[in-house]
């Protein structure tokens, strides 16, 4: 009987995948990717009800995941492939013209796994909300993720969609953000600090909780919570506290990596960091 991988070894397999992605195609977003690695892999292989067989587009009897800050499509995608959805092989086409893994998440080809076309940011949390109430509608019990990051979080929509939530009571909403501190030109602090992050969730009516992002067990137990404490009426925000780039050291901690491909050299390097568990594509 072949053994399951575990989280670690897939999370590292992702993070090739990432990296390989972004230089085979020359453009893409790696930092933020690599950052979210582990909190997704926590989500698709362990907490999250879902079937690649059985996906629908609608939702219907599924939990659901709706990627906001579409930039990290790297990441998405490896982890649908990883999961099934479609073949690994498919990863090599990123960013390739007539692809259905575009730089951005689309619908237009019927990618599954894909419910929304997200990569305008600060809307995520929006839809997350409308298929909340519809599932709240239907009687479905079903949970909804969604993944922003935290200079997305400078949008007001954002904080629009909090205000519903919360008034809504819609409390099987679980939203994560990737907490690195970083953007596109800076710091998160230099270009517009949010501040309180946890406190300005509290007081938006949300039961908050700030994570180790890199801690497979703490993220589990974060997403498990979240779920156990679901009839509260609150709506869930995990802050997953993280780094950008985490695992290639000289991706580490920096923004200059928010959009950037490795060259081949740099490529060589960074998966020399990383273990080739499931086989690359």
């Amino acid at each position: 009987m072949e053994q399951k991988p575990t989280l670690r070894e897939i999370s590292s397999q992702i993070r090739r995948d990432i990296v390989r992605m972004v230089n085979m195609a020359g453009s893409g977003h790696p930092g933020g990717s690599l950052s979210s690695t582990d909190l997704l892999t926590v989500l698709f292989f362990d907490q999250l009800n879902h079937s690649p067989k059985s996906w629908r587009r609608d939702g219907k009897g599924k939990d659901m995941f709706f990627l906001s800050a579409g930039h990290l499509s790297p990441v998405f995608y490896s982890v649908l492939a990883r999961s099934g959805y479609f073949p690994v092989s498919e990863l090599a086409t990123f960013r390739k013209l007539g692809s259905r893994l575009q730089g951005h998440p689309s619908i237009e080809r019927g990618l599954p796994g894909v419910h929304v076309a997200s990569g305008s940011l600060g809307q995520g949390l929006s839809v997350a909300c409308g298929a909340a109430i519809t599932k709240m509608l239907n009687g479905e019990k079903n949970f909804i993720y969604v993944l922003m990051g935290d200079g997305e979080s400078e949008e007001g929509q954002v904080w629009e969609a909090a205000m519903f939530a919360a008034h809504h009571k819609l409390d099987r909403i679980i939203a994560v953000t990737d907490w690195n501190g970083q953007q596109i030109d800076g710091p998160v602090s230099k270009i517009m600090n949010l501040g309180n992050l946890e406190a300005k969730w509290n007081a938006f009516g949300w039961e908050t909780s700030v994570v180790d992002g890199h801690n497979l067990e703490a993220i589990a137990e974060a997403y498990r919570s979240a779920k156990a404490n679901s009839g509260n009426g609150k709506p869930k925000m995990l802050l997953m506290k993280t780094e950008m780039g985490q695992d290639v050291d000289f991706m580490q901690g920096t923004h200059q990596w928010h959009g950037k491909a490795p060259n081949k050299e740099q490529t060589e390097v960074a998966l020399k960091q990383l273990k080739e568990t499931l086989g690359d594509f």
